[in-house]
């Protein structure tokens, strides 16, 4: 059974930035998209990014559009979010998901495994 693991949340003030990443214990080629959701107390999963293993179709939700970046290391099968000029709003847990279908998709449902989370809180 593949394992995601977060990393790389933390504390941060406003206009900062933090790099999360998400490594699979074993090899992922059973899956063909990544996403990252995130949620907040009290507020349901919310869509960030999504990417095709191989690269191709990022995509971003418009809250985070410009300022966060999505990428992936095949060889270490590990994926990662670059969250750059990061706001109080972009509070929440961060959860990387993968998806076996190859089209990437921003609704939570639609993925098939899902890491812990890692905690990312923005000060004012």
């Amino acid at each position: 059974q593949v394992q995601l693991v977060e990393s790389g949340g933390g504390l941060v003030q406003a206009g900062g930035s933090l790099r999360l990443s998400c490594a699979a214990s074993r090899s992922i080629f059973r899956f063909h998209t990544m996403g990252w959701f995130r949620q907040a107390p009290g507020k349901e999963r919310e869509f960030v990014a999504s990417i095709r293993w191989s690269g191709e179709m990022p995509a971003y939700a418009d809250s985070v559009k410009g300022r966060f970046t999505i990428s992936r290391d095949i060889d270490k099968n590990t994926g990662y979010l670059q969250m750059n000029s990061l706001k109080p709003e972009d509070t929440a847990v961060y959860l990387c998901a993968l998806r076996i279908n190859t089209t990437p998709s921003v609704i939570a449902d639609e993925y098939n495994l899902w890491g812990q989370g890692t905690q990312v809180t923005v000060s004012s």
